[in-house]
């Protein structure tokens, strides 16, 4: 690739997946210059709240890793001047690393980018290059061409072939119905819920949607009963979060459970009544 400006690589650790929201604790940039010339720099960044035990469990930068690195403020000159009139690239940045850093710099007093510079995402590569349908599975799993694409009859026994070639090219997949089953609708295990409105923040539910984003569920109740009163009752949100709201009100919680016999029923959580004997 041809070069008319340093492109930097980056990659970028968070409190969580927000960029509007969460902060930065650890930054790795890669520089290219058009002469051949490569820098690099990692920096750990003191978040000034705390990261989650689920957040420490994906990226592994603990409270403590990050207790004695500087604010990000603190170094928020040094990264501009390192940066100044480079393009940026990585995976996932135009959804994730660009958007962060801009607001972490805005918070800190600082515009950026200066100018408009490109912004190279593989993730928007290999999203457009790489189709996710049926036609693209039945060819890679299969390798055949699918002749009838859309068909109600050739997209089921295409969907049929692609099933059985997935669980002999994935040994390790359940091989029976209830297995595959669990397997297609375990949920993600940073949510409470099957929508993701409610996230798992050390353990406890905390709001993962609105204005209270971020917010401990037990929080809302002691200090915004009102606006859970106003979810419940607003008519758009689904049973599962409705029942959720109005269990918090009454004193019950859910609280993050991790046995076999979660995924069945598609939740990782059950309820325990507030000064109940399960964990808080």
């Amino acid at each position: 690739m041809k070069l008319s400006r340093p492109l930097i690589f980056l990659d970028i650790e968070a409190t969580g997946a927000d960029a509007s929201r969460d902060r930065i604790v650890e930054i790795a940039l890669v520089k290219n210059t058009p002469d051949g010339k490569r820098e690099e720099k990692t920096i750990r960044i003191n978040p000034g709240v705390k990261i989650s035990a689920e957040v420490v469990a994906v990226h592994g930068i603990t409270n403590d890793d990050v207790a004695k690195a500087p604010a990000f403020k603190d170094v928020a000159i040094s990264l501009l001047d390192f940066m100044e009139g480079c393009d940026f690239a990585g995976f996932g940045v135009a959804r994730f690393d660009i958007p962060i850093l801009v607001e972490e710099f805005k918070r800190s007093g600082f515009p950026f980018p200066k100018g408009e510079p490109a912004i190279l995402d593989a993730l928007t590569i290999f999203h457009r290059r790489e189709p996710r349908d049926l036609t693209a599975a039945y060819q890679f799993y299969c390798n055949k061409k699918l002749v009838g694409a859309h068909g109600a009859r050739a997209d089921t026994l295409a969907s049929e072939e692609v099933l059985l070639a997935q669980l002999a090219r994935y040994p390790d997949l359940p091989q029976d119905v209830p297995g595959l089953h669990d397997y297609c609708h375990k949920q993600d295990e940073r949510y409470v819920d099957g929508r993701g409105k409610f996230i798992w923040k050390d353990g406890e539910a905390a709001m993962n949607f609105g204005k209270y984003k971020g917010e401990l569920l037990r929080k809302l109740v002691k200090d915004q009963r009102d606006y859970l009163e106003w979810v419940i009752n607003e008519g758009k949100f689904p049973q599962e979060v409705v029942d959720i709201c109005w269990k918090a009100l009454r004193g019950e919680f859910p609280v993050k459970q991790n046995g076999p016999d979660t995924l069945r029923s598609g939740s990782s959580a059950r309820l325990v009544a507030d000064g109940s004997s399960g964990p808080h």
